[in-house]
């Protein structure tokens, strides 16, 4: 039944949705009093949850803080692995189904517990043959496939740190975090399918590798899938086929002991720079965070099939498709397609099939199911959901409300939730079972977890006004650096605001009268683009470095779908032809030296850009020039004009 009740809020409207009486009766956590309990001690609250893990060695200290660098647990000793896969092999769940897998041609297969310890500790011993050990760096650059979740727990085993590079990027973007992470090995596959198509990924390796581009690799391990493995290039030497190495591989390799601050990942993402950040996570934290999240925020059953819809190449992928469920002794279902292939009931055609009863999926795939029409839903029994999630960006009310009625049936809690790969796992979230939700708000902070909204000056805002948000003590999974680089890592996060020691997020946010959080998206040069953060700058130098171009700025626009759409405003050389023909070049420029997802939406060719007296691109007037916004003070541009024009024409190549 549905539970709707009209509540007034001066953000978000006048609905609110309370969780129903029967999904209270049944939840994980129904007493709200659990905020209180974690605020008052969160150590103490954060210890149970590290206690619900297995620990080789117990830590000493819950909490070290010493701003900006924390540790927790300190002293514990741990394996993931054998936290995320061994210790279920004790208990009822050793032939439940850990990783249920749906590939895009229809190929399907299951995984129990039991036989993803038995792929885990051969993948495992192919890596020490490989002579990987405790703290080296391991790519793993695979589709949406059960081996990549192998290889990242493999890697666990050992004390390897992995580095996952998401299967769409670039032959230049996969080298660039091979080599800032000095990885010794990559794990890649053939081929993999999208839309009906084989991506290439050991071509796009070669192309990242040869020339000894990367001379820290010294082995690439191959995984045949989509393409004739004798149509497939192999390096003498270097290239190995995983079949292969586990023949001569043990089949059982021993979980390492690591300590609870010893590297478990790292996970690049855009920065503003153009440089990837290197986001560094350590083991105990993070793990602990990962699983209290996933048990809580989606009120997990041992019954339930959980779907995640994100990639393992994103934070998301590795917190909620492989660490948070299997450290639960969840199942999990892997996709490796597009939400519309064959056609566009894809995913509800997934959920019918495999009885998903808890699905979390992105605002921008969610615009995309208001555009398609509900008669893709209608083809398919959705009763088993009972629980809907949203992750990656704000969600607007509109699609919130589309999905509440067209795929939960109104029967459905949604759990919007608020996160970053810096912080590891969720922080604003609502706990399904105690709190009532607003459509567009993430609610409030996860319990143990501290933000608020403050003005420039890192002083609280009031009620509806809008403000930057700060996370104000340490929470287990933050990072714990970035790679290579903690003078950035102190300059990005936590030198806005001095000596008071707050984390900023890079996100506005404001908090109404009820006390719930509403995120406005990004406030630097960093678009969310369906859910992933890319950079302006990185996109920028992309432009320049083909022949034609002299200049270029790059900022997002509001996209109805994505969120937002990468425009770019382009100027070129002496000499060079500024027509459709050459904005297809340079779309497909972009595409080929970041990845398809980075290609722009727009290209506008100007003259000049606005510039101040300094000589700083302007980007607030482009972003002013794209959403077709009054422009605004333009005093301190060296050329106003520059502007005008800009506008005039945008608006041309929009009309």
């Amino acid at each position: 039944m549905s539970n709707e009740s009209v509540m007034g809020s001066s953000l978000g409207g006048d609905r609110v949705f309370p969780p129903s009486p029967e999904f209270v009766a049944q939840a994980n956590v129904a007493d709200a009093a659990i905020y209180q309990t974690a605020a008052a001690d969160p150590e103490a609250y954060w210890a149970e949850w590290a206690k619900k893990l297995d620990w080789i060695e117990p830590w000493t200290e819950v909490c070290q803080w010493n701003p900006p660098h924390a540790k927790w647990f300190v002293g514990g000793k741990l394996n993931v692995s054998a936290n995320c896969v061994d210790r279920h092999l004790k208990t009822a769940r050793r032939n439940k189904a850990a990783i249920i897998f749906e590939g895009e041609p229809g190929d399907s297969r299951v995984l129990t517990y039991q036989d993803l310890w038995r792929e885990v500790n051969k993948f495992a011993g192919v890596l020490t043959n490989l002579g990987v050990t405790k703290g080296d760096r391991v790519t793993i650059y695979l589709p949406m496939i059960p081996e990549a979740a192998i290889a990242m727990l493999a890697c666990t085993r050992i004390g390897a740190i992995h580095s996952v590079v998401f299967g769409g990027f670039s032959a230049d973007s996969l080298r660039e975090r091979i080599n800032d992470s000095k990885s010794k090995v990559v794990v890649t596959s053939s081929g993999s399918w999208r839309r009906g198509n084989i991506v290439r990924l050991k071509d796009t390796t070669d192309a990242a590798l040869d020339g000894g581009a990367c001379p820290t690799i010294e082995n690439v391990v191959v995984l045949s899938r989509a393409i004739d493995p004798t149509m497939v290039r192999m390096v003498e030497g270097r290239d190995h086929w995983w079949h292969r190495l586990e023949e001569s591989a043990p089949r059982l390799t021993e979980p390492v002991a690591v300590d609870s601050e010893d590297g478990l990942f790292i996970l690049y993402t855009s920065g503003s720079t153009g440089k990837p950040k290197g986001i560094y996570h350590t083991t105990g934290g993070y793990l602990t965070q990962a699983n209290a999240t996933f048990q809580w925020t989606f009120d997990i059953k041992d019954t339930d099939i959980f779907w995640c819809t994100a990639d393992v190449g994103w934070v998301t992928g590795h917190s909620y498709v492989v660490y948070g469920p299997l450290a639960a002794g969840a199942t999990v279902l892997m996709y490796e397609g597009a939400p519309d292939w064959p056609a566009r009931d894809r995913f509800w055609a997934t959920i019918e099939k495999y009885g998903v009863s808890v699905f979390y999926t992105a605002p921008t795939a969610i615009r995309s199911f208001m555009k398609w029409g509900t008669e893709h839903l209608e083809k398919h029994d959705l009763s088993s959901l009972r629980l809907l999630g949203s992750v990656g960006e704000p969600i607007n009310p509109e699609a919130w409300l589309w999905y509440h009625e067209n795929v939960g049936h109104k029967n459905c809690p949604i759990v919007d939730t608020w996160w970053q790969t810096e912080t590891g796992a969720h922080m604003i979230t609502p706990l399904p079972g105690i709190v009532a939700t607003k459509p567009g708000s993430a609610t409030r902070p996860f319990p143990g977890i501290t933000l608020a909204v403050v003005d420039e000056e890192g002083n609280p805002t009031p009620a509806g006004k809008d403000g930057l948000l700060v996370i104000q003590k340490p929470w287990p999974s933050m990072l714990r650096t970035l790679w290579g680089d903690d003078e950035r890592y102190k300059n990005v996060y936590w030198s806005k605001f001095g000596e008071k020691n707050l984390y900023f997020a890079g996100d506005g946010a404001r908090q109404d009268e009820d006390g719930y959080l509403w995120l406005l998206g990004r406030v630097d040069d960093i678009m969310l683009v369906a859910g992933h953060n890319i950079s302006t700058m990185e996109v920028e130098s992309a432009l320049v470095d083909h022949h034609a171009v002299a200049e270029a700025a790059v900022i997002g626009r509001t996209d109805a779908i994505k969120g937002q759409a990468i425009c770019a405003f382009v100027t070129v050389k002496e000499g060079q032809t500024a027509d459709e023909a050459l904005i297809k070049v340079l779309k497909a420029h972009v595409g080929v030296k970041l990845g398809p997802i980075c290609r722009p939406d727009d290209i506008l060719f100007t003259a000049e850009l606005p510039k101040t007296r300094s000589g700083k691109i302007m980007r607030r007037l482009l972003r002013d020039i794209a959403e077709g916004r009054a422009l605004g003070d333009t005093t301190t541009l060296a050329d106003p004009s520059v502007v005008s024009g800009l506008k005039d024409k945008y608006e041309q190549s929009e009309g």
